[in-house]
């Protein structure tokens, strides 16, 4: 169906010519599904839009050939492509809510595809675009087609994008990423979805992921991509029973484990060695054995969990609840309310990780936001070492801060793009007027950086100089700038590679271990907070659905929303 050979994609620099993929060859046949997985800047992504020919001529060569049924699709001209590009080849991007203009309504984003690649008029096109919004399981097509994309969820948005990649019927899918940072649940749906649509028309799916474990609930055969390079390829069962690649056995190691309670998760670097002159050297290492390496004995669980508990709660919630008004107008009375968070009580214990799970919407994040007052609860109590904390002062407030931190879910919007992030680091410490001046200052932010494995030259570069992974250890960083007691981590690895994830969570461990921290860490999956928890509240809807043990809400959940989660969490993290 799609040969790809000996394919090399250059970008054109002011150091020179940047290869991004070397030198690659793979086919695929009719109906058959790839998975091209690989950390980002593997070149997955690039190779996917040198297929599409969406890379800026002007900065990038192509080199090799990419043949749809024998036509070098590197040989046509632009207006020859944009047959090609919709009508036999579609493609669903990373981001649905920057794919999709804001400023336009759902429906006529796809209607104008159709409108473009089928001839249809106005009312023809919106009729097939409201048939596309049901084959893709879209609830009330006609408001949805009416509907702007910020007025949708992401789950929604990314079945949007489906349709419009579907709109002209193609032969090949190209699906980029369609399910990071969703909830797993939501990610369960879109994937089964897919793989349901692909059997229907009996596509062939290009299905690009850095997380392993998706790729294993779709492809048939699985490309390991690494700095550009194909490193691993074979059949789903090879890969995952038989791995060969160094970077491959990473990849695999670093998702948490089900099978043991790791202390600190494998990473990639685990894997890979490299000799004086930088070729990757061949190791032997087995994922089993590093995670055994890196196990809690028994006796050492049930030590700690001694330590935790024989001690008096650090914060005390008591009857939380944040309701938003619901009313028809502007001065038009209050007719009902959302309750967001309605009646949550729970404790937390000095030292302790206490996981907070749930879909998008149940009310982790407010919950979150409202124990810290960074929203205002409607009702209840939140005890900080006996402080209640609805009690204080705006200057009481402000001091009662450099004890509590929050860790945001998106970095990047958490910081000012305006700032070097050595700045933003240092800007705590200004507020609260700690240490004597700058130059002591600065000295304690360096500190900071080395100790999140950041260089003292970081100092002076913006945000958008680092990697999504370097921009949350600065905000970590930046948490940590007022020596706290306590942090919440709001979804703060979601949007992550699994390799960044694990290096991440290994750090905030690290850092719990060194500074005695409290942790409220607030995630969709389950897996990632059975590896980091020592106890597991599951919310839904405003309330606690269940809480207990980590170790008992996985492996032993009492109610059929825990459940659920558990069995939509992609099937590596059970094996």
């Amino acid at each position: 169906m799609l040969v790809v050979k000996n394919l090399i994609v250059e970008f054109k620099t002011h150091d020179g010519l940047f290869t991004a993929v070397k030198n690659i060859s793979f086919k695929i046949d009719k109906g058959e599904v790839i998975g091209i997985v690989g950390e980002s800047g593997s070149g997955k992504s690039v190779t996917s839009l040198a297929i599409m020919r969406l890379l800026e001529p002007s900065k990038s060569i192509i080199k090799g050939q990419i043949l749809l049924d024998d036509i070098n699709l590197l040989e046509l001209r632009a207006r020859e492509m944009r047959a090609i590009r919709g009508n036999r080849i579609g493609m669903i991007f990373q981001e649905p809510m920057t794919s999709l203009n804001p400023v336009l309504n759902c429906g006529s984003q796809v209607a104008e595809a159709i409108r473009l690649h089928k001839g249809l008029n106005n009312k023809e096109a919106r009729q097939r675009t409201i048939e596309l919004f049901k084959e893709v399981q879209l609830p009330r097509p006609e408001k949805i087609f009416e509907a702007y994309p910020h007025e949708i969820s992401g789950g929604q948005k990314q079945r949007v994008m489906i349709a419009m990649a579907l709109s002209c019927d193609p032969e090949i899918l190209i699906a980029d990423e369609p399910t990071t940072a969703l909830d797993v649940t939501v990610q369960k749906t879109i994937i089964e979805l897919l793989l349901r649509l692909k059997a229907e028309r009996n596509m062939s799916l290009i299905f690009i992921s850095h997380d392993l474990g998706v790729i294993s609930e779709v492809a048939d055969q699985v490309m390991v991509m690494y700095k550009g390079d194909v490193v691993e390829h074979g059949d789903i069962a090879q890969i995952f029973n038989n791995p060969q690649h160094p970077y491959t056995k990473g990849l695999l190691a670093c998702r948490p484990s089900t099978a043991h309670h790791l202390k600190m998760l494998p990473t990639v670097s685990d894997f890979l060695r490299f000799d004086a002159g930088g070729e990757m050297v061949k190791t032997d290492f087995s994922i089993h054995d590093i995670q055994q390496k890196n196990a809690y004995s028994i006796n050492q669980l049930l030590q700690r969990k001694v330590n935790l508990y024989s001690q008096e709660p650090f914060l005390r919630v008591q009857n939380l609840s944040k309701w938003y008004p619901v009313n028809d107008g502007f001065l038009q009375p209050v007719k009902n309310y959302v309750k967001a968070v309605d009646d949550v009580s729970f404790e937390v214990y000095r030292g302790e990780t206490l996981g907070l799970v749930g879909e998008s919407g149940c009310g982790k994040s407010t919950l979150g936001r409202s124990i810290l007052r960074l929203i205002e609860p409607t009702s209840g109590t939140v005890l900080l070492e006996n402080t209640n904390m609805q009690s204080l002062s705006t200057e009481q407030m402000r001091q009662m801060r450099k004890d509590i931190q929050i860790i945001f879910q998106d970095p990047y919007s958490s910081l000012n793009p305006r700032l070097t992030v050595g700045e933003a680091i240092m800007e705590p410490l200004r507020v609260h007027q700690l240490y004597n001046n700058n130059t002591e200052r600065k000295e304690r932010v360096m500190e900071l950086l080395k100790r999140v494995n950041l260089n003292a030259d970081h100092f002076n570069r913006y945000p958008y100089e680092f990697s999504g992974g370097q921009r949350q250890r600065v905000v970590i960083a930046r948490a940590l700038a007022l020596q706290p007691k306590f942090i919440i981590c709001d979804e703060s690895v979601s949007a992550l590679d699994v390799s960044v994830q694990a290096q991440v969570l290994n750090l905030l461990r690290e850092l719990q271990e060194e500074f005695s921290l409290t942790y409220i860490f607030i995630s969709h999956d389950l897996s990632v907070v059975k590896h980091i928890a020592d106890r597991i509240i599951v919310m839904n809807k405003g309330a606690i659905e269940e809480v207990g043990d980590a170790e008992q809400v996985y492996y032993n959940p009492t109610k059929d929303y825990t459940k659920k989660l558990i069995a939509s969490i992609p099937g590596m993290a059970k094996v």
